[in-house]
């Protein structure tokens, strides 16, 4: 939950340059673990084939058990990987066709003009969904009893934010369609094909796919509240989020995912069509191929993940055969306890990459404060409003007037800005703050609600007071 969901991941390409020893990862951790406040971090590294891993810390925030480099969590919108691989080996058995439109295999899509999408451009997130339409479900308990052809039902009646094919934005809601496909064109549910197509013949034995009930083993995620963290647990596995970031699996797992991406044979996936998941996916998408970011540049792929609780990032470098996977079972708070250097250092110095860090990153902060600290600061000013009560009502003309009212409509604006604009500028809505980041998100809402209180109450002082006054000099 960023502005784009891969944000965080985008930054290490831009920071990261070549020379650091893997040697250092162990001790890196020691010093940036405490700073972010996360509570255990996993990761793992593939270096031609091999394989290493090693963990840091607790499952959660009060205690839990040692993490290791064999504990699976939810791993977030790196899922869309392994969504996309299922619909390549698809493709690949001439099941599907990516460029057929999506009105091709889902009935409830047929003959609307979002039929018409291809299943390259939902891949690629050029089917003109945006991020917004993604996320507006998030929080939403009834979806987790349902499952992805009811869900499609409902979407299939949306409009595209954008004409397909036009401009690349990232939208959850590609890859939740894609998932339908997978049903549709396999005869399987999502989880079963997933687990029997790639988790097993993988050997991926610690990793699982959400199906809609409990996690067959207790899995914890850490959420930042107010300078620390709390533990997080998801109860019921939500089966419609599964395609797009519903699957869990340790370090060590993905690193065997990983290899296999890397190693240029035909096995699950023809390396051909491995090779076309890593490339630029077309002028809408310079930058993200199928299922992967892409960083021409770099030669490198990669995608984060983001859900409540914990935050992942995997890497891969294919002309080095070298890749990264880093798990970290906390969200990062805004500008404080951050795991985004956490993340991004692990994974340099994994791949032998200078790391230069992610500086003092005030501005996020300084917003954090600003945020947090209002609603004591409008508590504050509530209580000065009743002290100066006899002030209020001496307001006379059309000065004292607009005085008194003008504060009602300012935070009538600050509580849609606070509701609305805001949670936009994160890629979703309010709910998905606080699914994300309870203790800004639950600061914002005081404030949206003491806001207009205040402004209320000062009105209340004012007029309250005039009409009392004749009564008791009568």
């Amino acid at each position: 939950m960023r502005l784009i969901f891969a944000l965080c991941a985008l930054l290490l390409s831009s920071s990261v340059h070549a020379g650091a020893p893997v040697s250092s990862i162990d001790a890196f951790i020691d010093h940036e673990l405490p700073a972010s406040g996360a509570p255990g971090v996993e990761y793992a590294i593939v270096d031609q084939g091999d394989i290493r891993g090693g963990a840091r810390g607790r499952t959660r925030s009060d205690g839990g058990r040692a993490i290791t480099p064999d504990t699976p969590l939810l791993i977030g919108s790196l899922s869309k990987s392994f969504t996309a691989l299922a619909i390549m080996q698809l493709a690949q058995s001439g099941t599907v066709d990516l460029d057929a439109g999506v009105g091709t295999y889902l009935d409830a899509f047929r003959g609307r003009a979002s039929g018409s999408i291809t299943l390259r451009q939902l891949l690629s997130h050029t089917s003109g969904y945006s991020t917004v339409q993604g996320n507006s479900r998030h929080g939403d308990n009834a979806l987790r009893q349902s499952g992805l052809a009811e869900f499609i039902a409902g979407v299939s009646q949306w409009h595209p934010a954008y004409p397909p094919g036009t401009r690349w934005e990232y939208s959850n809601l590609n890859y939740h369609i894609l998932g339908a496909v997978i049903e549709r064109a396999s005869g399987q549910d999502y989880a079963s094909f997933v687990q029997r197509n790639i988790l097993d013949p993988l050997g991926m034995a610690d990793s699982f796919v959400s199906d809609g009930r409990k996690p067959r083993s207790t899995v914890f995620g850490n959420r930042p509240w107010f300078g620390s963290k709390r533990p997080y647990e998801m109860g019921r596995t939500d089966r419609v989020a599964a395609p797009a970031g519903g699957i869990f699996a340790s370090a060590n797992d993905l690193a065997r995912y990983l290899a296999m991406m890397l190693n240029g044979k035909d096995d699950i996936l023809s390396a051909a069509n491995k090779a076309e998941m890593l490339r630029p996916a077309g002028k809408a998408s310079p930058f993200y191929g199928l299922g992967w970011f892409i960083d021409a540049d770099a030669g490198t792929a990669f995608h984060s993940g983001l859900v409540p609780g914990t935050e992942t990032l995997a890497t891969l470098w294919p002309a080095r055969g070298k890749g990264a996977v880093v798990l970290v079972n906390a969200n990062g708070g805004i500008g404080f306890g951050d795991n985004l250097q956490l993340r991004n250092g692990i994974t340099a110095r994994a791949l032998g990459l200078d790391y230069a860090g992610e500086g003092a990153r005030l501005w996020p902060k300084l917003t954090y404060m600003l945020v947090v600290l209002l609603p004591a600061v409008l508590l504050l000013i509530l209580v000065w409003a009743w002290l100066a009560r006899t002030r209020l009502r001496a307001k006379s003309g059309v000065a004292g007037t607009f005085s008194l009212w003008f504060p009602l409509f300012a935070m009538i604006g600050l509580t849609a800005v606070l509701t609305i604009l805001v949670p936009r500028m994160f890629g979703g809505s309010l709910a998905t703050l606080l699914l994300y980041q309870p203790d800004f998100a639950m600061a914002m809402v005081a404030t949206a609600v003491l806001g207009p209180l205040w402004a209320i109450f000062r009105l209340c002082l004012a007029y309250g007071g005039r009409s009392a006054a004749p009564r008791g000099s009568s």
